[in-house]
């Protein structure tokens, strides 16, 4: 008792007489009396509560629990009453902190002040990793940013102070590797507004990418909902070794799942193959699960994390960790939804794509298959790097084989790009010799940011726009024109070693298993399979120090732009009660194929707008194919009978009182978190998005902001709905959970039909509906 009272003594020191109960709560209830990051030495992880509420709903299933279903229940509000059914019922849960990229948090941070809230009820960070472009090199592209952005810099370092968020300011590094390096740990419960943040499960944690929106009931207090989850479980044996890395096992998975086989599941790896993975190897894994539409990804506990949390500076938590071992792995004799196995022993090195993260090759194939189908083979481009792939261990290997080539007297056919995932990594590659080495071979060290990986890229020396050519990245995700804007460029996924192989060769027919290079002297060369430490010797070179700890006071800290919330509280106040009855004579536009958030709300240049509502709209779905013409960014004006850009004729229509819905394919809004792709429809009068399928993050974000997500209870009722057509959508004044809504088609000859849209809204999200979005509802409760 003596130490609590210590340990709260320390905290009022600290945090004054305000401090938030959420910290001295969270000290008294954890047993394992570890702090939850360095910056936050007054909150302690809860690994004793989450004991006592695994086996309060281990008692209640009697059964074996998944690693999954451990954390996932650990974390329940309410583990006594909390019906439990996966793939049904939706959870309340406490998660034990929210994470916010800058990009996103401009919005989440206005919501939140509109909430009307003095602080932040958990610990929560800001990263300004999203806006920096990529131009010439590091150093000139992050003053530029600074520059450029200051205003929302201004406003987000500002709002986190004032309201107890901790800010990382740009150069910091990419979110999901700061993340990584000082707050993930085995066992937490994190969300971000990012579609990467499960990179944290190979740390052992349940990290969900979420909307901006999700991330202020969070940090309001208020219990987070998710669709209980499914569990597939992927059991890995044998050894990785030689040219197969972690990259290659996701690649694998994806190939076999597809973008959307684990949407509304978690995937959890399992079997004695784990422990030959690094744990930024499985955090790898885990952070381009997002492109299987998977809830998340997660790691057991191992030594691997042991030492990782070590080498960071987390020995306390490590050792918290293995007290409470048997909490973080998963049951002996557990069951899951689906099992996947891969035998890494026999598992080759893979690059996927173009144009889709799932399209899965055996690189020893990719020659020939891009031969056959007509896509380019020289490798204009290789770029290294993102939050997926920027790890120490990532560097040393693509340096291992840069090494080889200098040696040879040979430098990259292709242009380099080498993009350091925090500021963390890259003081320490510039120490250990790794950034020298690469920029030696050609490569060109870009900032700590996302850069290139979404779409902070400003290309266009070597090729001009609707070129076709191909890069190849070990990015995670490679929509048409997502990485440079040019929808003609062809993007492959795959390992750091590879890119950096085929950079070196210059083509994609190199397999770096089989064939030779050339130096300049005329000697044919084969590389060595790529070596690399996985954590340095020395210890980690904590380089710049770029973080903001939120002032114990903040009464006295002005927020810049204080009158920009009123205007957002009045737009989400604006369309209240107009949906709630009948959507009558609607006009829509109808989408043809894959439609991701990137086709919805494009990133790159439109992200300095993403605290703009208005003006961001400008790009609301210019970048989806209409399905009555094939064509991008023009749709028929059914007032005018004239064709237009997809925001100017939405514009059009909510300026003469038209309803509108968008008509779509499968896995709808696949991609990135942006709320944007759910605020822009509702800004310019949407009403509905109707389709035969919803990636999990956007169909929340639709929910959140007052729209309605259906889907076609029959999807072949999708080629009923014709270019011309008018759509009544009933049954909405007696909405309820489970009981399909009915869209009347009126066709332009006089004719009609209905079908059958599916919903997967409950009690609570039918009021937000009726509220108009889950922020006035917020509001109507206090």
């Amino acid at each position: 008792m003596a130490s609590y009272c210590v340990t709260v003594t320390r905290l009022r020191l600290a945090l004054g007489t305000g401090a938030r109960r959420f910290h001295v709560a969270a000290v008294f209830s954890a047993r394992a009396g570890a702090a939850m990051s360095r910056f936050e030495p007054g909150s302690s992880i809860g690994y004793g509560k989450m004991h006592e509420n695994i086996g309060v709903v281990r008692r209640r299933l009697g059964r074996p629990l998944t690693l999954s279903e451990k954390i996932v229940y650990g974390h329940l509000d309410d583990p006594s009453g909390q019906e439990i059914d996966r793939g049904r019922t939706y959870l309340r849960l406490r998660p034990d902190r929210v994470a916010m990229q800058d990009a996103t948090a401009q919005m989440a941070m206005l919501q939140f002040i509109s909430s009307g809230l003095p602080k932040v009820a958990v610990p929560s960070t800001i990263h300004c990793d999203h806006l920096i472009e990529a131009q010439i090199g590091g150093a000139q592209d992050l003053q530029r940013a600074k520059e450029v952005n200051q205003e929302v810099y201004n406003f987000l370092a500002t709002s986190a102070a004032k309201y107890g968020v901790g800010f990382w300011k740009p150069g910091s590094g990419i979110i999901h590797q700061i993340i990584l390096e000082n707050y993930a740990y085995p066992g937490v419960m994190l969300i971000g507004t990012d579609s990467h943040t499960p990179n944290g499960g190979g740390l052992g944690g349940i990290c969900i990418g979420v909307g901006g929106a999700d991330a202020v009931d969070v940090m309001a207090g208020i219990p987070w909902e998710l669709k209980c989850p499914k569990v597939i479980g992927v059991r890995l044996t044998g050894t990785l070794s030689g040219w197969t890395s972690p990259k290659d096992v996701i690649l694998k998975v994806a190939g076999i799942l597809t973008v959307k086989g684990g949407t509304g599941a978690i995937v959890e790896y399992h079997g004695p193959g784990v422990d030959s993975i690094s744990c930024t190897g499985m955090a790898t894994i885990c952070n381009m699960g997002a492109e299987i539409g998977a809830t998340t990804s997660v790691f057991p506990y191992n030594h691997r994390m042991k030492t990782y949390l070590q080498k960071t500076g987390r020995r306390e938590i490590a050792s918290a960790a293995d007290e409470f071992r048997d909490d973080l792995v998963p049951d002996e004799g557990c069951e899951y939804d689906q099992v996947i196995e891969i035998n890494l022993s026999e598992l080759k090195p893979h690059i996927n794509g173009p144009f889709t993260p799932d399209l899965a090759h055996p690189v020893s194939e990719i020659g020939a298959i891009a031969k056959k189908s007509g896509w380019p083979l020289e490798v204009k481009v290789g770029l290294i790097g993102s939050c997926t792939n920027s790890s120490y261990e990532d560097m040393g290997r693509a340096a291992s084989l840069a090494k080889q080539a200098l040696h040879k007297g040979l430098k990259c056919k292709a242009q380099f790009t080498v993009t350091p995932g925090s500021e963390q990594i890259r003081a320490t590659i510039e120490r250990d010799g790794y950034a020298k080495i690469l920029s030696d071979v050609g490569g060109v060290v870009l900032a700590n940011a996302c850069g290139p990986c979404i779409g902070q890229w400003d290309r266009y020396a070597d090729v001009k726009r609707g070129e076709k050519n191909t890069i190849v990245t070990s990015f995670n995700r490679n929509f048409t024109a997502r990485n440079d804007a040019n929808p003609a460029t062809h993007a492959f996924v795959t390992s750091p070693e590879i890119v950096t192989a085929l950079a070196l060769a210059g083509t994609l027919s190199f397999n770096p298993e089989t064939d030779y290079l050339t130096s300049p002297s005329g000697e044919k060369f084969k590389l060595e399979p790529p070596t690399g430490d996985e954590l340095p010797s020395r210890d980690f070179d904590p380089g710049q120090d770029t973080y903001q700890h939120p002032p114990a006071e903040s009464a006295s800290v002005r927020v810049r732009h204080e009158d920009v919330p009123i205007n957002i509280r009045i737009l989400q106040k604006a369309l209240v009660l107009t949906l709630f009855y009948l959507i009558p004579h609607v006009s829509h536009r109808q989408v043809k194929g894959k439609c991701t958030t990137d086709h919805i709300s494009a990133a790159g240049p439109w992200l300095k707008f993403r605290g703009h509502l208005d003006n961001i709209s400008n790009n609301m779905l210019i970048g989806a194919v209409n399905m009555e013409n094939d064509a991008v960014n023009r749709v028929k004006n059914q007032l005018t009978g004239g064709y237009g850009g997809v925001p100017d004729v939405a514009r059009f229509y909510k300026a003469n009182g038209v309803n509108w819905v968008v008509v779509g394919d499968e896995n709808y809004g696949e991609g990135s978190s942006r709320e944007h792709a759910a605020l822009e429809p509702r800004h310019l009068g949407g009403r509905a998005i109707i389709v035969k399928s919803f990636a999990r993050i956007h169909e929340t974000n639709l929910k959140k902001q007052g729209l309605l997500p259906l889907t076609f209870s029959n999807p072949d009722d999708y080629d009923r709905i014709r270019p011309d057509d008018k759509i009544s959508i009933t049954g909405l004044k007696s909405f309820a959970p489970g009981k399909p809504l009915t869209a009347v088609i009126k066709h332009c000859d006089g004719s009609q039909e209905s079908v059958s849209l599916s919903h997967t809204f409950n009690e609570t999200q039918i009021e937000w509906f009726k509220a108009g979005s889950a922020l006035n509802r917020m509001k109507e409760l206090q």
